[in-house]
């Protein structure tokens, strides 16, 4: 059963700071995590969307995402939030593919 884990962030102050670090930076670290199948960022439009931007990354199982965010590759992308958002505004949630 595939898994997920989304990360949704709020507006941040400088969208350009924020997406030149986020995809040039961050995005990469990302890609390194072991089990990752694949990643996709969505960018909400709406005046009254809550959120600003969601990636999903897709595992194979439950136990590939925990290895996977548990790995130094997976604790890299946790580290480097700090440089490019406040980690209060972004909500991390995981999800099973049904």
């Amino acid at each position: 059963m595939t898994v997920t884990m989304m990360a949704l962030y709020k507006e941040p102050a400088d969208r350009e700071k924020f997406e030149k670090h986020y995809f040039e930076t961050h995005i990469p670290l990302v890609k390194k995590i072991p089990g990752l199948q694949k990643v996709e960022v969505s960018r909400f439009s709406g005046k009254s969307a809550p959120y600003y931007l969601m990636a999903t990354l897709y595992f194979n199982n439950k136990d590939e995402r925990k290895a996977g965010l548990g790995s130094p590759e997976g604790q890299a992308t946790t580290d480097d939030l700090p440089n490019f958002a406040d980690p209060s505004s972004v909500t991390i949630a995981f999800a099973e593919i049904i």
